[in-house]
C-alpha cells in the first residue's frame, strides 16, 4: 500500500506584497513540511523579514494565498487569530515587556489567548525557560538578563503558546559572539525535538548544519533553494554564487 505524505503545515501561492508602489515579495509559492528545518537567506532587503511576518499575518498581503495546518490565513479577525495561535515568532530584537520578569513575560499570552489557568501557564513557563536553561532565573526583569539570555526567554515565551511552526527572523543579529552561540545551541536543541521551523539567518555555518532545505531570496523573489550540500557546493545560480562567495569570505576573515 502506498504511503501518502503529509500535507504541508504551511503553504505559499503566489504570494505577492507591496509597499506601495515598491514590490517585496514576487510570486513565492512555497511548501513547508511537518518537521521540517527551512533556512531563509539572501542579502538585506531581499523580502525575507517581510515573507515571515506575512506567515503570521503581521504584514498583510495584497494577493496569494497562505495556509497554516488547513487554515487560510485572510484579514477576517479569527483567521488571523487561529494562525498566529499556531505560529511562534522570534524577532532581531527580544521585544521583552521590561516591567515584567522572565516567567511573567512567558505565562502572559497562554493566560490571556490559550485560556489556560494561571496555575498551568507557570508550569507551562518553567517547562520552557528550563529547556533553554533559564529556569534559575525566572523571576529576573530583562534589565537583569544578557542580551542572549533575553533572546532565549523570547523563544521560551513562543514556545509557551505551543505552536506548530516557530519563525525566527535573524534571532542572532542583535547579540556578540558568544550570545549567538547560546541562541544557535538553543534553536538546535530544539529542532532536534522535531519542531517545524523557518529560519532567516546569516549564520551559514549553522544553516549548513541545522536545515534540511535551504532557500535564497533575491529582490523579493525565490531564486534557488536546496538540500544543504547542494545549496553550498553547488549553487546554480550567478546571484547565489556572489552571494556565497561575500558572506562565507566575509565570515573567513572575522574568525583570522
Amino acid at each position: 500500500m502506498e504511503r501518502t505524505s503529509p500535507p504541508p503545515l504551511v503553504s505559499l501561492t503566489q504570494l505577492n506584497k507591496w509597499y506601495g508602489n515598491r514590490q517585496v515579495l514576487r510570486n513565492i509559492s512555497l511548501d513547508v513540511r511537518p518537521h521540517e528545518r527551512l533556512i531563509i537567506c539572501g542579502a538585506s532587503g531581499s523580502g525575507k523579514s517581510t515573507l515571515l511576518r506575512c506567515i503570521n499575518g503581521l504584514e498583510p498581503h495584497q494577493s496569494g494565498r497562505v495556509m497554516v495546518d488547513g487554515t487560510e490565513l485572510t484579514r477576517a479577525p479569527k483567521a488571523l487569530q487561529i494562525v498566529r495561535r499556531e505560529v511562534g515568532m522570534v524577532f532581531q530584537s527580544f521585544n521583552l515587556f521590561p516591567h515584567l520578569t522572565a516567567i511573567e513575560n512567558c505565562t502572559l499570552a497562554p493566560i490571556w489567548v490559550r485560556k489556560l489557568s494561571p496555575e498551568e501557564a507557570h508550569a507551562t513557563a518553567l517547562n520552557y525557560l528550563d529547556r533553554v536553561h533559564l529556569s534559575a532565573r525566572a523571576h529576573q526583569y530583562p534589565s537583569e538578563l544578557s542580551g542572549g539570555e533575553q533572546q532565549r526567554v523570547a523563544i521560551a515565551r513562543a514556545l509557551c503558546m505551543t505552536p506548530k511552526v516557530m519563525l525566527f527572523d535573524e534571532p542572532t543579529s542583535a547579540l556578540d559572539p558568544v550570545m549567538i552561540k547560546e541562541v544557535l545551541d538553543i534553536i538546535s536543541e530544539l529542532a532536534r525535538t522535531g519542531m517545524t521551523m523557518i529560519c532567516v539567518t546569516h549564520e551559514m555555518g549553522f544553516a549548513r548544519r541545522l536545515a534540511d532545505r535551504v532557500l535564497f531570496m533575491d529582490r523579493g523573489e525565490i531564486i534557488e533553494e536546496g538540500t544543504p550540500d547542494e545549496f553550498f557546493q553547488n549553487p546554480q545560480s550567478e546571484l547565489l554564487k556572489t552571494f556565497l562567495s561575500r558572506v562565507l569570505h566575509g565570515a573567513s576573515a572575522a574568525a583570522v
